[in-house]
Order: C-alpha cells, then sequence, then structure tokens
C-alpha cells in the first residue's frame, strides 16, 4: 500500500477546515449526505470559534490515475494510495501537541490567505516543520474572493520558503477549485514513510481522548513493526501496561481493523480509566520489552495560573469530578485544591496559555453545567532565598514582602508580530507600555512589517494581545513562545477594605507601574462594591506603603423623617446619636464583599 502522512500549518482563518472539507469529498472518504461543514472538528465550541481545539487524524484513500499508466488496451489505470492528515491546532498554546504531530508525519501544506498573507502563528509552526525536515507544500487559499492577491502574496511565500512560483498550489477552499491537483501534489511531492515490520513494535502517541465506556483511546503513528488487537502493550514514560482491546482507523469515525503496520495512523483503545497515564509525545511499545521510546518527549509545563472556585459551594465536588474528567483527555490540565476565606474551596489551575484557560472554562461550563468564579490569570515566579532555597510561587499572597532579601526571576517571551505600516507608530507605544524590546524588524513585499520582540509573560498576561488588537485595528498577529527565567522587578500589590486586607485582590505587578495599578484597582472596587452603613475606606499597598485611597460614604438615613413638630433639640439627640452609632460601626465594622464584587474585579481588564 503506498502511505503520505501529512498535517496541515494554518493560521486562523485560513481556511483549513474547509480545505479539509473538500479533500475528504474529493476522496468520497465521507459520503455526501453525511458531509457538512468543519467535519474534523467534532466539538461545538470549535465550531463557534472556527478553530481547531483539538487534533483529528483523518485516513482518505486517493486514486491516482497520472501514476497507474495504461493497459493493454491504452485505457488509463488508477492506483490507490492511503493519505492520511493529522488535523492540528493552529494556537500557540498548543505548540507542543503540534510538534509531536508533525513528528508523526512526512509532509506538510502550508496554507496562507491569499487575501492576508503569512500570519505570525504560522511562522512558529513552519519553523517547526523546518526543524523536522519535513516536505512542505505552499498553498495559496482562498483564491475565489474579488480581492485575492495571489501575486503578491506568492511572492511573500517564495520569499519564505525560497521556492519556485509553480511549487505554490493554488486551491478555493469553498468552490474546491485546484484541489484534485493538490491531491496529485501530495502524492508526488511527499515522500512515503519507511517501512519497519519487521523492528520490535513503537508508536509515537500524538493525541487521546476518553471514552465512558471505553477508557483512554490513544492516536498514535507506528514507527516500527506491528500492533494487533489483544497484545500487551505499555507506555514508556509512565510503565503502565494493558490490553489493547481494540486497534483501528479514523475515516473519519473510528473503523476497527486488525492490524496497525510500519508508517500507518491509527487509534487503539487502552481501556484504561485513570488520568496521568497517557501523554502525548509518549511512546507506546510491547509489554516485558526493553525496547527504547522515541526521542523528544516533553512534560507539559503551566503558563499560566488561575483558580476555580464554584459559584455555590455544593458543587465543589462536582467541580472536584468534573477536572478529573478533563484531565483523562488533557493531560496538560494541572489542579490542586486551596481553600480561600471569602471564595470558599476551590482549585488553583494550570494551564498552557490563555487560549487553553478559556477552553477549560467554557467546558467546565457546558459540558458539566458548573457556574465557576474564575480568578485572574497570574504567571509564576521562581523565588530564590539567602539559604539558596528555591521556590516557584504562583500565587500572589504567597510573594514575599516587599524588602525581603530574596532574588526573583520570571519568565519572558520571545515573540512575533506581523501588521500593516500604518500602525506601526500605536503598536510601538503599546510595546514600551508592556516594557517589550524590538530585537529586529522585516519588511515583506506587500509592505508589511515583522517584528521580533521580547517581553516579560506577566505584561503578555495584561490584556497585551487585546490591546494590540485595538492599535491595529484587528490587523497585527501575534506568535511566541516562553524563552528564558530573567531578573524581575515586581512587587506585590495589598487591597484592604475598611483595614482589612483582602487576599482574593492581591496581585504581583511591576514596580514602574505599581502606584498605577494602585490607584486602578482602588477606583475599580470604589465603583463597584455597595456601600455600607458607615464610611468604608479602600487602600492598596505597594512596597510597604499606603499608594491610593478612596472612601465609600455610608448609606444616610433620615433619622428625624418621624418626627413632626416639637423642640429643634429632638431632632439634635437623634442626629447626634446616629453620629455616635456610625463611629462605633466605623471602628467595629466588617464589611461582607458580595461574590458578584469577586466576579467584576477578577476580570482582566487591564
Amino acid at each position: 500500500m503506498n502511505i503520505r502522512n501529512f498535517s496541515i500549518i494554518a493560521h486562523i482563518d485560513h481556511g483549513k477546515s474547509t480545505l479539509a472539507d473538500r479533500m475528504l469529498e474529493s476522496t468520497k472518504t465521507v459520503e455526501t449526505r453525511k458531509m457538512k461543514d468543519q467535519v474534523l472538528d467534532s466539538m461545538d465550541l470549535e465550531r463557534e470559534r472556527g478553530i481547531t481545539i483539538k487534533m483529528q487524524p483523518v485516513r482518505m484513500m486517493y486514486h491516482s490515475k497520472s501514476s497507474g499508466g495504461s493497459d493493454v488496451s491504452g485505457a488509463s489505470k488508477t492506483e490507490t494510495y492511503e493519505f492520511n492528515l493529522i488535523d492540528t491546532p493552529g494556537h500557540i498554546d498548543f505548540s507542543y501537541e503540534v510538534s509531536r504531530a508533525l513528528k508523526a508525519v512526512e509532509g506538510v501544506l502550508l496554507l496562507v490567505d491569499s487575501t492576508q498573507g503569512v500570519q505570525a502563528q504560522t511562522l512558529t509552526t513552519l519553523q517547526m516543520a523546518k526543524e523536522l525536515d519535513l516536505t512542505i507544500i505552499p498553498v495559496l487559499t482562498k483564491t475565489d474572493v474579488p480581492h485575492s492577491r495571489p501575486e503578491e502574496v506568492g511572492l511573500e511565500v517564495m520569499r519564505l520558503l525560497d521556492c519556485k512560483r509553480e511549487d505554490i498550489m493554488l486551491v478555493s477552499g469553498k468552490t474546491g477549485d485546484g484541489v484534485e491537483e493538490l491531491l496529485e501534489a501530495i502524492r508526488e511531492r511527499i515522500p512515503p514513510p519507511e517501512l519497519n515490520d519487521d523492528n520490535p513494535y513503537k508508536g509515537l502517541i500524538f493525541d487521546f481522548q476518553y471514552s465512558n465506556h471505553r477508557g483512554i483511546i490513544v492516536f498514535m503513528r507506528v514507527f516500527d513493526g506491528v500492533v494487533k488487537k489483544g497484545e500487551v502493550l505499555k507506555f514508556a514514560t509512565s510503565g503502565r501496561s494493558f490490553t489493547a482491546l481494540e486497534v483501528g482507523i479514523v475515516t473519519p469515525e473510528e473503523e476497527p481493523v486488525d492490524e496497525l503496520k510500519s508508517g500507518e495512523i491509527g487509534y487503539i483503545v487502552t481501556g484504561i480509566k485513570e488520568p496521568g497515564v497517557a501523554a502525548v509525545g509518549d511512546t507506546l511499545v510491547k509489554d516485558k520489552t526493553d525496547t527504547a521510546a522515541l526521542e523528544g518527549y516533553q512534560e507539559a509545563h503551566p503558563v499560566v495560573w488561575s483558580s476555580l472556585f464554584p459559584e455555590n459551594q455544593d458543587d465543589f465536588t462536582q467541580l472536584r469530578q468534573a477536572l478529573d474528567r478533563l484531565r483523562l483527555s488533557d493531560s496538560s490540565l494541572s489542579y490542586e485544591e486551596e481553600s480561600s476565606g471569602v471564595l470558599g474551596r476551590g482549585f488553583r489551575c494550570g494551564f498552557l496559555g490563555m487560549l487553553h484557560m478559556e477552553i477549560i472554562t467554557e467546558r467546565l461550563r457546558r459540558e458539566f453545567s458548573l457556574s465557576i468564579i474564575i480568578t485572574s490569570p497570574s504567571i509564576s515566579y521562581e523565588i530564590t532565598y539567602p539559604d539558596g532555597t528555591v521556590e516557584s510561587i504562583y500565587a500572589a499572597n504567597r510573594f514575599p514582602d516587599h524588602g525581603a532579601n530574596v532574588s526573583v526571576r520570571e519568565p519572558w517571551v520571545l515573540g512575533q508580530i506581523i501588521l500593516p505600516p500604518d500602525y506601526l507608530g500605536n503598536v510601538m507605544t503599546l510595546l514600551y507600555e508592556h516594557e517589550a524590546m524590538v530585537l529586529e524588524t522585516e519588511v515583506f513585499p506587500d509592505g508589511r512589517t515583522l517584528l521580533t520582540i521580547e517581553m516579560p509573560l506577566r505584561e503578555l498576561m495584561r490584556g497585551f494581545f487585546d490591546r494590540l488588537k485595538n492599535a491595529s485595528s484587528g490587523y497585527a498577529s501575534l506568535s511566541y513562545e516562553v524563552a528564558e527565567l530573567r531578573p524581575a522587578f515586581v512587587t506585590r500589590l495589598d487591597v484592604l477594605v475598611a483595614e482589612e486586607e483582602v487576599a482574593a485582590f492581591s496581585r504581583v505587578v511591576g514596580m514602574a507601574r505599581a502606584e498605577t495599578d494602585a490607584k486602578a484597582i482602588t477606583e475599580k472596587l470604589h465603583n463597584t462594591l455597595p456601600r455600607q452603613q458607615f464610611t468604608v475606606k479602600i487602600q492598596a499597598r505597594v512596597m510597604g506603603k499606603i499608594t491610593a485611597t478612596k472612601k465609600i460614604s455610608a448609606l444616610k438615613k433620615d433619622v428625624t423623617a418621624h418626627l413632626y413638630g416639637g423642640d429643634i433639640t429632638r431632632k439634635m439627640k437623634l442626629r447626634d446619636k446616629q453620629k455616635k452609632g456610625k463611629a462605633k460601626a466605623l471602628q467595629r465594622g466588617k464589611v461582607h464583599i458580595p461574590q458578584e464584587v469577586f466576579m467584576k474585579m477578577m476580570q482582566n481588564d487591564n
């Protein structure tokens, strides 16, 4: 059997899912009556947002007349090829998973929107493909659109890949034009995999999911040997053994087969129902063998941290069960129980990035019908104490006091921004405000500018992406990767309400913006907190001193409204009594902060 394994590299909304639909139609992999938009995007969230969140492999059978020659009568013969496509997420949060998926293929299709040109996130994934020495087929999409610019965008691609114009394929996912030619280019240009059926079995896991009845289902590429149903296998990293309950291929529905040979892509049903066993990048081998794992495996490390609390504490157990279920299909999700004096019991969760956090919290709401409170996202800081002890701290209320004899380091990111020249001034101002440095600039043939930058991850989390879109009217694109730890010039900002510190409002801020952030948070809380029976003082403390103060005036009641006539001294006595009561409340009173106030305050609108 002739095999071609490939993936698609594309920025969000560059037509990847639509092109995949046309390829499935052209190869008759999916019947016409079963076709729908975004066939490979199985989650409602993916369809609504137009993005790919979960990887999805699919096998297509392509019948090529060009390679079949002709019979004795002169009629053309066809030759059948097995095309295995792995549909991958394009967002930078899932770059490690994408790198493992690219390890499972021999070639990629580089999709570029002919109306927009090359985007930043495309460059990041393209670099992975180059490092793995994959065959790259450049493809310009949306060529049927009136404002398509295939000539200009083609020059960008030629410069990027150092290729010829005739190497670039032109397709339309909407009309299907050019899809047949693209399929033939995949057959011609992407090399077949090496076949090592006689070697001990070795399979690379690039994704997995969970089924209530069948447990964890792993999707993998067979590099060596053959795997069959009923064989005892094990995970090379975790060492956990299991019996293969089912072996099959995806078409895009799961279809059992007798065996999977080297070079093929398919799935294995493990029956395991415990979290933390399967992991993307791990290797499957046969049990009781000393077969070495494939190189490149890494454990997922959280980049962003946030706390999740159930709005109703009666739902705490349900929230724990929901997180356990999500971890069965997403090993990159990490969490630990924590308790807040105000919000009750919850979980401190680690995510791969902001999009990953958004997806998990949305799935909790949709799939498990949970109402949750989400704290503002934070990052992890490395604290080195005088005795040499090193600790990672990701909760602001545990951050050392200002003046403590410690050294602090924080993660920095290396990023790329592509934007039109008209918005360069706005973006440069924005970069200065977020402590970013421009390392180099490059101008594309169409006039757009590529900025290579570095900035603290802390500043990236401070609403940078939304501000970038506003500064560029939505035209700028951003990609980044966490680079290294550097000395951090940060401090803890505490909020006091009625002279009592509220730990849930604490945050770590840059020293250069400390006073500005202090004024902003006191102003926001002043506008959000309900008035009390006494005057409430709101204070922000930074670097050991109060730098911002706001007061909420007390609710006032006319205590003399029921009086009529009589001496004025009667009213004066009642007012004096009220004044003494409010003074006593100011000394002893405690402020109850409603949950909706926490929800508004924890929204990251910096």
